[in-house]
Order: C-alpha cells, then structure tokens, then sequence
C-alpha cells in the first residue's frame, strides 16, 4: 500500500528510484555492504518494472533465464529455457523478499523531479519530497511506451492500447484487431491472439529478420540437479555466457560474419511461409542484427492464417471505424493495438533530473546521450546511472551490465567513505574521451553498417544505445572506481 501523502521531507543518505532488475538490484547490494540508510522510489505497487507492466499474452524473455538472473541469486526452478513474463516477475518479488529490500521501498511514489540543490539531492514525488547526498537512478529504457500519432486517432470509436498497458478486461473474440510494429512485443503477441481474432491486420512498416527459438522445458530432473548441485546451474549459467560473447564477434568486430547467422534465418522463413508474394513482403533488406533480432517459431505461422493480413502501405489516417493506408485501401477494424516499443532514446529521466546550476539531462544530452562508463554524467554531481547510456546489448544479459554498474557505484561509495568525500562529479574531459571511444568503436558494427534504421539509434543517426564490445570488457572497465577522473569535495 502507498504511504499517506506527508509534507515532511525525509531525508536519506540514498536514493534509488525503480524497482526493475536494476533497482532491485542496487538494493540488494547496498544492504549486503552494510548501507541501511536508503529508500527505493517506486510509482506502482509492486516490484518488477518492465516485467511487472508488460503482461501481454505470449510475453517472455529473449534471454535464456538462467543467465537473465542475478549472479547471486540463482534460480534453480525455472522453468523452461527462455521463461514467461510472470515467472520472471515473480522471481523479482522474491528476490525482494529473500534479501529483506522490501521495507526500504516506498510504493505510490512516483518520482516528478529531482533537483541538485545546496550540495544534496532533492526529489518530489507524488507522496512527498526526499533529500539525499546520492541519487541512483534505475528507470530502464523500456519504462515508458512510444506511442505514435497517427491523423484522426482521436475520432477512432473502438477499442486502442499499448501492449505494454495492455487492457485484460476486453474480450478480443470475434474482434476485427489492427496491430502496428513488427518488434519483439508484436511477434510474441501476435500468435497468442491470432486464433481469437475475427480479423488481424498486421500493419509493417519494415520487417524484422526472425531465428527459430531454442526453447525447451526443463526437466523435474534438472532442476532437482541445479538445488542439490549449485555449482552445476553456474557451470550452466556460464557455457551460456560464453557462447552468448561470441555472438559479439558478428555484431561488432567482423559483421560479415552475420551473412551466415543471416541463411539461418532465411530458411526459418523460407520453411514456415511458402506464399512467395507474403515471404518478400517478410524479407528485410539489411544485414541480420542491424535491428534487434527476433526468435520465434510461431509467429510466421500464425501469420499465414486465412484471418490475418500483412499490410506493408503506410498509416494515411484514422477514421471512426478504421485505418486508411497511403494506397487509399480502407481496413475496418474495431480495436487498435500498439506494438511500437519505448521512449528509448527519448527517456523520461532527462527531463526529470536537473544537476548543477539547473542543467536538465535533457539539456546535458542536446549532443546525445552521453555517460562516462554509461554511468557517470559530468554536471551531475553524486548521481548514478543503471542501464545508462551505450550499456545496451544486442546479444546477451542486461543483468549483467546491470550487475557491472552496481558494482561500480558500491566502490564509488566506499572510496566516498574511505577517503571522506561529501561530492563526486566525473570530470567533462574522462567522459569526452570515454564517449569518443564507444563512438569510434562503433563505427564498423552491424549497428551502424547494416543498411537499417533502428530504435538503437538517434534522431541524429549515433547510436547511444548499445555498447560496442564483449561484456567482460565492460565489466573490467567498471571493477575500479578511480576518484582521480573525478571532481571531488571533502567533507
């Protein structure tokens, strides 16, 4: 339940804004190390970020859960390969509980603003104001939905939602559907409502390239394994680890390699689509991995059902009953479902948090966004990112960037304490050079080579999103706090 609403500030040595893996995580940590003077800000009434908002049907990790886990919470139980949104929600519940967090969060409160004023931190919430000497921020990219504006939505008399805020109560048997976006929401949803459907237009505006899904049950047997034998599921949790790093050789280092990872996924389509006319209009005309790339064994199969069209003419307009396309076709439908992802580059958070002199993040990033170790921005004093800036992959587990970055700021904070130091501010000139490397490294990728235009990228075409290497190559850069490419303050 939320707090009552108090006009008291209360004041913390920390605060930690989300309760996803990142925020949840950061917790974790803090308490381990011995810090009990922190509050987690959280705007709903439950734990899980993303994987508590998302609950659309056919909803599930693209990550094998073994390794989409805490390293120091392992899950023995899980219970397939790649498992369903609310295992993983639930999993995050109990990790919250297991580590005794759960009373260090403030439920109901929305985060509105958070202002460097007078050497700390002050945040206003929708409950109330918070002071604190450090600010860490775990709002993810995938927090608040892209929503398009399509002509005459406004005059639509049927049904219209987000798959991220997806509406339960509406029975969609019988119902003529139009879904826009062909991301990795749509292709997990689309299967799961074809069959219910009356009609499903599929609105594309570029198609996706999709790889058969390794997924599999996971045995009673082995998962009686991983509870008596824990060095076993890490043994697991490792060979996926690994074999997930080498995938990084394709999109980073030698792209051409990602013409081979490109047959599989044409014969995936050439085997479930046999309608040449409805595979050309699937085939993509860039490099597998420019965009993110899709699994799924379901989802070109359901759409080759006799109740589902794949338009590929762009959104002209909305009518009352309808959606007109630029070739003036008119698709009556009575329920609009947007599949059309995040505010990925376009976070919330920059207009949300205002540093030295008033300086917005929005304002700090006009360059785009920018963070030393994905986790530091200079202007912003004792403020941490988690999941910031080019911490974004395209081939393995957030969690362990997540991981990385926590492990960073619990050094800042003992070098903090260690050292007497009331402010650190990363120095402009060791986040320049740091940027400058991630953009250069990011020259060559498939990223930025692959003949596509992704959600990876910004308005500007620099994709601030992704980081450009291995893993471990982050993890080894963030072992270390360096107070030297800081500006510090004692106390």
């Amino acid at each position: 339940m939320a707090d009552e609403v108090t006009r008291e500030t209360r004041h913390h040595r920390i605060v930690v804004i989300g309760t996803g893996f990142a925020g949840i995580g950061m917790a974790v940590r803090l308490k381990q190390a011995g810090y009990d003077d922190f509050v987690v800000l959280e705007r709903a009434d439950d734990v899980g970020g993303t994987w508590r908002d998302n609950t659309y049907p056919g909803c599930r990790c693209d990550v094998p859960s073994h390794l989409y886990s805490f390293s120091f919470a392992p899950n023995p139980d899980w219970s397939s390969t790649f498992s369903p949104q609310p295992e993983i929600e639930d999993y995050l519940r109990k990790v919250t509980d297991r580590f005794g967090v759960r009373r260090h969060i403030r439920f109901g409160h929305a985060v509105e603003a958070a202002s460097w004023q007078d050497g700390q931190w002050r945040i206003r919430t929708s409950q109330g104001e918070f002071t604190a000497q450090l600010l860490l921020s775990g709002m993810g990219p995938l927090a608040e939905p892209s929503v398009p504006t399509l002509p005459g939505i406004e005059s639509f008399e049927g049904e219209v939602f987000h798959s991220a805020q997806w509406d339960h109560d509406l029975d969609l048997s019988g119902r003529k559907v139009a879904v826009i976006g062909t991301g990795a929401s749509a292709i997990q949803f689309v299967p799961a409502i074809q069959p219910e459907v009356e009609e499903l237009h599929l609105f594309q505006r570029t198609p996706p390239w999709v790889l058969p899904r390794p997924d599999r049950r996971i045995t009673e047997a082995e998962k009686a394994v991983f509870r008596r034998f824990p060095l076993v599921q890490k043994a697991v949790r490792a060979g996926i680890y690994w074999g997930r790093e080498s995938m990084v050789l394709g999109f980073a280092k030698l792209p051409s390699i990602m013409k081979q990872a490109q047959k599989v996924a044409e014969k995936h389509l050439e085997h479930q689509v046999r309608d040449p006319l409805l595979r050309a209009k699937l085939t993509p005309d860039f490099t597998l991995g420019c965009k993110r790339v899709l699994i799924s064994d379901d989802y070109y199969p359901a759409i080759t059902k006799p109740n589902v069209e794949v338009v590929t003419d762009g959104v002209a307009e909305v009518t009352p009953t309808g959606i007109v396309t630029a070739d003036g076709v008119k698709h009556e439908v009575d329920t609009i479902i947007y599949g059309t992802g995040f505010r990925v580059t376009d976070l919330p958070v920059m207009d949300m948090v205002h540093g030295r002199d008033g300086l917005s993040l929005r304002d700090a990033w006009s360059g785009g966004m920018e963070a030393h170790l994905g986790t530091a921005v200079s202007g912003f004093p004792n403020f941490f990112l988690l999941i910031g800036p080019n911490t974004g992959l395209g081939h393995s587990s957030m969690v362990f960037m997540i991981e990385s970055q926590i492990a960073y700021i619990l050094d800042a904070l003992k070098t903090m304490d260690s050292e007497g130091l009331q402010r650190v501010e990363v120095r402009p000139d060791v986040q320049r050079a740091f940027v400058d490397g991630v953009r250069s490294s990011m020259r060559n990728t498939v990223w930025t080579r692959g003949g596509c235009t992704s959600w990876y990228l910004d308005s500007e075409g620099r994709n601030t999103t992704l980081w450009p290497s291995f893993t471990f190559r982050f993890r080894q850069l963030t072992r270390r706090f360096d107070p030297a490419e800081y500006r510090t303050l004692a106390m």
